[in-house]
């Protein structure tokens, strides 16, 4: 048999963890580790990261905290939506322990008590977000692709959007929410969701001089360390249409915006017109409302006890699970809403998604 210490066992190994965890200098490191899957977030990472970020909050020789994601593709995609699809229509608790303890790590970002730095490199999309842009140093590059495509799956942008996306003056953040558009590195940093942009060859130096700071860095050593390394970024792509966006998108019901995407007639409200005609109806319903309630909300903990009662319906709904199989299962890419259009949505099926949940993320 092969040694513990022969580096094809070594990396053997390494590829069945799931998250890295480490300290390099004066970094604590946390390597999200499922590449192949773009690094979908499980429940065993969720429960790695909460147990890492204890241990990196007490120990004295760590200044900061990096997150991020191994392979060539991104950060992280997002929940491991198979297991939800599975666990949901099993009838398992798999898919509420799996939200209400990512939810919990949401808020604890905010809470932490050192610098925390997440390298929003390459595709960064729903619980990806969710362990980023909580962050006290987001950092991006000319790889990112930053979105929340939930509607398109028959869901909503969760882990907090009704938060992070509604803190910002104007609509970008109700269009970004309702079309699940990608969002480019200048888009993130116009819409607040990251900080600077380095470029991505530069990473690796990058951690080299946070890992080089001394024990008792702070935030600012740690803001000095990364201004050395960023550059300005390309031009935002959406973030120029923000007059239009602010416009079209200053409505409370779905209905209304897309009646004023069609007035409008422009090319751009043409084309976000057909985006939003491929989602779920009831998703954008339910998404919108979620964000006038978040825009309301005095808290992140308030925005995410709303979402996380939502998911209780979610579970119920048919387009979740129809999403699920023409995204990631049947991968026709032909979903079947039900209802199907915007009018055929009840006022009873929305209000399915705001009833209160029995067992409350922070009682």
């Amino acid at each position: 048999m092969p040694s513990t210490s022969d580096p094809a066992t070594t990396a053997a190994a390494a590829a069945e963890i799931q998250t890295l965890v480490e300290r390099t200098g004066a970094l604590g490191r946390i390597r999200l580790n499922r590449p192949k899957a773009l690094n979908s977030l499980t429940l065993a990472m969720v429960r790695d990261i909460e147990r890492a970020l204890d241990d990196f909050e007490d120990d004295t020789q760590v200044a900061a905290v990096l997150v991020t994601g191994e392979g060539e593709r991104g950060l992280c995609a997002g929940g491991d939506i198979r297991m939800i699809y599975d666990g949901g229509r099993a009838g398992t608790d798999a898919p509420v322990t799996f939200w209400r303890e990512e939810y919990r790590l949401n808020a604890r970002f905010g809470r932490l008590q050192k610098p925390y730095v997440a390298f929003m490199d390459g595709i960064v999309m729903g619980g990806g977000v969710g362990v980023s842009v909580y962050g006290s140093h987001r950092i991006v590059t000319e790889r990112t692709r930053l979105a929340m495509p939930e509607t398109g799956i028959g869901f909503f942008p969760d882990v907090g959007a009704s938060w992070f996306l509604t803190r910002q003056g104007g609509e970008l953040g109700t269009y970004a929410a309702l079309t699940g558009a990608q969002l480019s590195a200048g888009d993130a940093l116009a819409l607040g969701l990251a900080d600077v942009f380095v470029p991505s060859g530069r990473l690796a130096t990058l951690i080299e001089a946070l890992a080089a700071l001394p024990a008792g860095a702070t935030g600012a050593d740690v803001s000095a360390a990364i201004a050395a390394h960023t550059e300005a970024p390309e031009p935002a792509t959406i973030a120029p249409h923000r007059p239009d966006i602010d416009r079209l998108f200053a409505f409370d019901a779905v209905e209304e915006i897309v009646e004023a995407l069609e007035r409008d007639g422009s090319p751009f409200a043409e084309q976000t017109r057909a985006v939003l005609q491929t989602k779920s109806p009831l998703s954008l319903k339910v998404t919108l409302r979620l964000l006038r309630l978040g825009r309301a909300a005095s808290s992140l903990e308030a925005c995410l006890e709303n979402e996380f009662a939502a998911t209780a319906a979610v579970l119920r709904s048919h387009d979740f699970y129809e999403g699920v199989r023409a995204a990631v299962i049947d991968k026709d890419r032909n979903p079947q809403w039900r209802p199907a259009r915007l009018a055929e949505v009840t006022d009873d099926e929305v209000a399915a998604f705001f009833r209160p949940s029995s067992e409350p993320l922070f009682p």
